[in-house]
């Protein structure tokens, strides 16, 4: 009997020990990855109590579009590694744009859509759309598929509950649709 508890005894700490060992390895290859959660996108007070027409919000982490020109080169642009010559003082000679540059893509107009599963957030363009965020309630899931002229969300519940958000803008301006 003696013998047996030792046995158990022995075979719980190895056991143990591996299950500790393999979460820690696991935690340290999974941290900092894809598995980090989201960024909360700031949403105004029209928007969370569901009233539309809500202003466009601003973002410090938005990144500004690249002018028409820049990208119309069909050279590969680098950027210039700093050195000990480069000065870390901004120039103050003006920079003056020729004339006949267009001038860069008017940034769009951010709009969030709650639904009964959950809040979209695009970025609407004149043109197109993007996905911003899509945060499910509770309970719910979501699945995202995006095409060159439409992005889809749909939230889903466990008994089959669907609440789809669609997006098109296949030559008109973007339209959102709860369905």
């Amino acid at each position: 009997m003696q013998r047996g508890l030792v046995h158990a005894l022995a075979w719980s700490l190895a056991t143990g020990a591996a299950v500790t060992l393999s979460w820690w390895g696991v935690h340290t290859v999974m941290a900092g990855t894809a598995y980090d959660p989201p960024r909360a996108v700031p949403i105004s007070a029209n928007a969370r109590s569901g009233r539309s027409g809500s202003q466009a919000l601003s973002s410090s982490t938005k990144r500004p579009q690249p002018s028409a020109s820049a990208t119309s080169s069909s050279t590969p642009r680098t950027t210039p590694k700093p050195s000990a010559t480069t000065s870390p003082r901004p120039s103050r000679t003006p920079v003056s744009s020729p004339s006949s540059a267009r001038p860069a893509n008017p940034s769009g107009t951010v709009k969030s859509y709650p639904t009964d599963g959950g809040r979209v957030v695009f970025e609407l363009y004149a043109h197109s759309a993007k996905l911003v965020s899509a945060t499910p309630d509770p309970g719910w899931s979501m699945q995202v598929w995006t095409e060159p002229s439409w992005i889809r969300v749909d939230f889903s519940t466990d008994d089959g509950t669907t609440v789809s958000v669609f997006c098109t803008w296949n030559g008109h301006p973007p339209m959102v649709e709860i369905a």
